[in-house]
Order: structure tokens, then C-alpha cells, then sequence
């Protein structure tokens, strides 16, 4: 493995993936990093608006798509409809072996089972699955290490607004992809049924301070048996999800996806602002001029998102009030899910 690049990527999500095809194709020498053995597994709901999905993805890789969405609340029951596909399920996976496929072909290196242990502006300290340390240098550095990213913690800038999505990934079949945004429930978060191919996601997410974790998981399975679906021996899986955004360009230092704190706190959505932000910053640095507009776009829309979460957290009745607003107003159609997800 090369110890000199002109841009090292930490973390081969879909934000890296992104990042790195782009700046392949323009004749980069770009290396990606990635700690686990395999690409693609992590823990997600899937769900995607198809709008945002489909200029980045082949439509082979959707596993469903709903254009009616059932929203849930304490006292209303409503179906949002629209003529196209609101929101698609994708198979986090595949998604993430089709991304490195691409970027493979595009000219990007790719080493899996690659460890990064320490930073130091530039300069990268790995350990490869051999166990053999080296340190890799790079002209760009590129952080797309998720919620707890070393990159974003070796400048110094702390994670404070995270939440918790609490996934199971169970076999069956369903035709509607539900949300739940039960306060008595969930408090101020929500419970997802989301049908894929051949399974169900059904889990729940909520920002920190919600509720805690193991709260917020035994309340998923009890909701899930009064709906018909016994989580018990099933395997839960739960992820960090940061809403912290406080920059993406730190010099030769970049951010992307999560490391950047780019998810929405609201929905927990970050596969989508995670490739375009991706794109963005690859952008920024074959070209410093590039304004990265896409970025300022979903951090203003993740702003709103983080004053929905303000104004729920302050007490109870407040949030169960602000959760049936919500769905009322989407009852009427003064807004729609592209304005509540990070599109």
C-alpha cells in the first residue's frame, strides 16, 4: 500500500464512496479507507426519498417504492399520496457494494480491514488486518468515519446533538411503509416500518435526550406486538446518528455525512446528505472556487429540523401538540415528506 496520496478517505460509506468516485474520475489519486472487512453493512432503516435517490443510484438497487406514506399519531390516522414514489427502501449493503464497485472502476484505491489510529493534520497512522502499522500522507484528508469520527475528533470539534435509531431487519412481507409518531410512545422520536424486498425494518429513533436507549428499545418491542410483530430473538442493531454540524472545509481537513453532522435530527435520514456531500466536497477541491451550495441547502433545512426538536423537547403536552400539527398539516398538504427529509 502507497504511503502518499493526493486524497486519503476515512470511512468507505456512502459519503467516501461518493467523495472518492468523483475525484477518481478526474484523475485523483484517491485511497479509501475502511475498518470493517466488507463494505456496505451498517445499521439503517433503508429509507430514502426517491426524489434525492434516484440521481445518485441505479433503480435496480430499490427494493420497494411507496408513493402513499401512513403517518400515526396519538389521535389521527392519515395517508400522504402523491402520483410518484415519496420514499424508496434500499438494501444498505448492496448500496454500499455497488458505491465501491463504481469507484473501484472510476480509478479509486480500497483497503478494507484498515484500522486509522491516529491523525495528525495530514498524516494518517493505520493498522492493516495483519496487525503492520504505517503512516499514509496525503495533500487532502477526507472524513467520512460516521457519528464517532476520529477525523472530526482529531480537530478538535466536539459531537453534542446525536440521536439513536434502534434497527430489526426481520424476514416477511408488508404493503405499507408507516411511520409512528406516537408521543406516549416515542416521546419526541418516532417508530418506522419500512418493507423491503424480501424483509421489514421496523425500528424507532429519537435524538438524545429523548429517551434512553434501552427505554427506547423495550418501548420499539412493545409497540411492534401491538402491531403484529413479535421482535422477541430477533437480533436488534443500534447506530449513532449526528446532527452536530459545525463545518466541512478545515483547511486540507474535510467532512462529509455524518462525521460532518450533516443527518437530519428529525428523521435520522443520512444516507442522501452523505453522498451529496460527499460530491460537494470532492468538488471543493478539484476546484476551491466551487460554492458547495448543496451543503448550505441541507444545513438550513437541518436547522428547521432542529427547531421542530427544541420546541418538542421542552415538555410533553408541547410535543404531543407540535407531533399532530405536523401531521395535520400534511393532512391538508401545506407541506409533504421532501420538506420534512433531507432532499
Amino acid at each position: 500500500m502507497s504511503t502518499t496520496w493526493d486524497v486519503v478517505i476515512v470511512g468507505a460509506g456512502p459519503g467516501g464512496l461518493a467523495c472518492a468516485k468523483l475525484l477518481a474520475e478526474h484523475g485523483v489519486r484517491v485511497l479509501v479507507l475502511e475498518r470493517k472487512q466488507q463494505i456496505g453493512p451498517k445499521v439503517c432503516a433503508g429509507g430514502i426519498t426517491c426524489d434525492g435517490l434516484l440521481r445518485h443510484v441505479p433503480e435496480s438497487l430499490i427494493e420497494r417504492s411507496f408513493c402513499d406514506q401512513y403517518v400515526v399519531t396519538n389521535v389521527q390516522r392519515l395517508r400522504v399520496s402523491e402520483k410518484n414514489p415519496i420514499i424508496a427502501t434500499v438494501d444498505r449493503g448492496r448500496l454500499g457494494r455497488w458505491m465501491a464497485a463504481a469507484a473501484a472502476e472510476a480509478g479509486a484505491g480500497i483497503r478494507t480491514g484498515v484500522r486509522a489510529l491516529a491523525i495528525d493534520g495530514t498524516r494518517v497512522r493505520v493498522r492493516t488486518a495483519s496487525g503492520r502499522e504505517q503512516t499514509i500522507s496525503c495533500r487532502h484528508l477526507v472524513g467520512a468515519d460516521g457519528a464517532d469520527s476520529l477525523v472530526r475528533r482529531s480537530l478538535g470539534l466536539p459531537a453534542g446533538r446525536v440521536g439513536i435509531g434502534i434497527n430489526y431487519q426481520v424476514p416477511g412481507q408488508a404493503e405499507k411503509m408507516e411511520w409512528h409518531l406516537r408521543t406516549r410512545v416515542f416521546g419526541y422520536g418516532y417508530g418506522w416500518i419500512f418493507p423491503h424486498r424480501e424483509t421489514i425494518s421496523i425500528g424507532a429513533y429519537g435524538a438524545r435526550g429523548n429517551l434512553p436507549a434501552a427505554t427506547l428499545r423495550r418501548r420499539c418491542i412493545g409497540w411492534a406486538r401491538s402491531l403484529g410483530y413479535d421482535l422477541d430473538g430477533q437480533q436488534a442493531r443500534a447506530a449513532l446518528i449526528s446532527f452536530d454540524f459545525r463545518g466541512f472545509c478545515f483547511g486540507r481537513t474535510w467532512l462529509v455525512g455524518d462525521a460532518a453532522g450533516l443527518a437530519s435530527g428529525l428523521t435520522g435520514e443520512g444516507i442522501y446528505p452523505a453522498m451529496v456531500s460527499g460530491e460537494a466536497v470532492a468538488r471543493r477541491i478539484l476546484d476551491p472556487a466551487y460554492p458547495a451550495t448543496e451543503i448550505t441547502s441541507m444545513t438550513k433545512k437541518q436547522r428547521r429540523h432542529q427547531q421542530i426538536i427544541d420546541l418538542s423537547a421542552r415538555n410533553p403536552i408541547l410535543c404531543s401538540l407540535l407531533m399532530e400539527y405536523l401531521a395535520l398539516l400534511l393532512r391538508l398538504r401545506l407541506i409533504n415528506f421532501h420538506t420534512l427529509e433531507m432532499t
